[in-house]
């Protein structure tokens, strides 16, 4: 008997992904490159920001908070 529940919960699971597979639609390479540049600026800025609270220097400081305001500005035109 336990074989069977196994085999109808494997088979569930099967079911399962395949639907999950076909319900995502596959992105063109235009929305894949639209998605890997805004990854990439997100985490710039991330990083950018934590360079900010460890920056010692006014002047480093300056740099980052321009930097910091030019990477947001482009994550909001990505969007």
């Amino acid at each position: 008997m336990a074989r069977g529940f196994e085999s109808k919960d494997v088979e569930f699971q099967q079911a399962e992904a395949a639907r999950g597979a076909t319900a995502r639609r596959m992105l063109t390479a235009d929305e894949r490159d639209a998605r890997a540049r805004r990854q990439t600026l997100e985490l710039t800025l991330t990083r950018a920001r934590s360079e900010l609270a460890a920056a010692r220097s006014d002047a480093h400081r300056r740099m980052l908070e321009r930097a910091i305001a030019s990477l947001e500005e482009r994550v909001q035109a990505e969007r």
